[in-house]
């Protein structure tokens, strides 16, 4: 199992988009512009959004080495494949948590401020927004193939579009930062609950396109 995941983060790191990279840090730029001292967290939201989209869309370069065909005939239960995917995404989170850090950090450094609550929202937001993500998209991809992914990634930039625009009212904004940071915990919770119930969806998804494959 250790080598699946240490196969399934080598594919993450591999076949991240250079495109995306340079999209994103665009709009991380854009955001450390418009939205002032907030303009980190909301990078860090991006970038979290982004690790989350990778980690769905690593599938896409399984699909083209035809890894699916090899992956089903180890001699490995349905859980501890799907569970190996899972855990690299634990792994990834590490460079949602490193990012969203320098992007604070910038974003501290530049308007020479620092506000504990921002840091907090930028460090919640590199953890569980790829969870959610990823909890969503996942069990999607088992069941449907990677099309499913590719469609659910699409989906960020609506996200994205919304909190731009909200960037033109800072101290809207600054409300909304202060009123979050009471519903972390619940937030938290409810997403660990939901990772964990996905991991089950997925591997019920991929013993059911197992057994199509082998009929």
């Amino acid at each position: 199992m250790r080598g699946l995941i240490y196969k399934e983060f080598t594919v993450f790191c591999k076949c991240i988009d250079k495109k995306l990279i340079l999209i994103a840090a665009a709009f991380s730029l854009l955001l450390l512009c418009k939205a002032g001292y907030y303009g980190g967290l909301m990078a860090s939201v991006l970038l979290a959004m982004t690790v989350g989209m990778q980690n769905v869309m690593s599938f896409v370069s399984d699909d083209k080495a035809r890894w699916q065909k090899y992956q089903m005939a180890l001699p490995m239960s349905d859980m501890s494949v799907v569970a190996s995917k899972y855990i690299s995404v634990l792994c990834t989170l590490g460079v949602s948590l490193l990012g969203a850090g320098a992007l604070n950090l910038a974003s501290s450094v530049l308007y020479r401020n620092f506000d504990p609550v921002v840091w907090g929202l930028g460090a919640f937001a590199a953890v569980f927004l790829p969870l959610m993500w990823t909890g969503v998209c996942l069990p999607l991809t088992y069941w449907f193939g990677v099309q499913s992914a590719q469609v659910m990634g699409m989906l960020i930039v609506v996200p994205v579009f919304y909190f731009i625009k909200y960037f033109e009212d800072g101290s809207g904004f600054s409300a909304m930062a202060a009123s979050l940071s009471s519903y972390l915990f619940l937030a938290g919770a409810v997403t660990v609950a939901a990772f964990g119930v996905s991991l089950l969806i997925s591997a019920l998804g991929y013993a059911r396109r197992r057994e199509q494959l082998h009929q």
